[in-house]
């Protein structure tokens, strides 16, 4: 019996050994979450987007993922299908720092556009900065997507979200009071939208609901 109960458990420990290998052997399975707030600026002749997303994965492996790039694409949808569509490119990462003498919260360079590394012990959020030339926020829904491309030709991480801009959230991105208040706040978790057909789109913070 003894003999027996020694080979059952080493072969029981050479398989919890084999198991964890291949399991730190694997690729990282990347989650991204969207945050409940993105931020919209007009400047100059053209438009910034800033999104913070949580890239993470709950699962121990040696391995290491890159993002390599990251897209934002806007689709106007409904009145808007015809309109043109805007072309953005990661310009930037940066740090948002809030300013008690203001009370503003302003950002600040943090990394050029360049590879994310994420491990299990590294979570990242870095909050991109897209722009796009030519181009205005008009009022109307849109169907965005962030994609993040990763290393080894792997498919692109993609996670889509929708945007709807009243007519006082144009006026305001077009017009800020005061004039050096330029970026917008805009959340998908706004409780005076939950009865509406779309409660998960991000709108402007002061908006209410039609």
């Amino acid at each position: 019996m003894h003999t027996w109960s020694a080979t059952v458990a080493a072969v029981v420990a050479l398989a919890i050994s084999l198991y964890n290998f291949f399991e730190l052997q694997r690729s990282p399975n990347v989650d991204v979450t969207l945050p409940h707030l993105i931020r919209l600026e007009k400047v100059g002749h053209g438009v910034r987007l800033y999104v913070q997303p949580t890239l993470a994965t709950r699962f121990k492996s040696e391995k290491v993922e890159v993002i390599r790039d990251a897209r934002l694409r806007l689709i106007p949808t409904g009145s808007l299908t015809s309109s043109k569509k805007p072309n953005f490119y990661w310009r930037k990462s940066v740090e948002w720092k809030y300013d008690p003498t203001t009370g503003t919260v302003n950002n600040t360079w943090s990394s050029d556009p360049a590879p994310i590394i994420v491990s299990q012990d590294k979570p990242q959020q870095p909050s991109f900065e897209f722009r796009a030339q030519n181009w205005m926020y008009q009022a109307g829904q849109y169907d965005g997507s962030l994609e993040l491309r990763r290393s080894a030709d792997r498919v692109p991480l993609t996670k889509k979200f929708c945007l709807i801009i009243s007519e006082p959230a144009v006026n305001e991105l077009q017009n800020p009071q005061p004039p050096n208040l330029t970026i917008r706040f805009f959340r998908n978790d706004l409780p005076n939208f939950a009865s509406s057909p779309s409660p998960d789109c991000y709108r402007r913070d002061t908006d209410t609901e039609d």
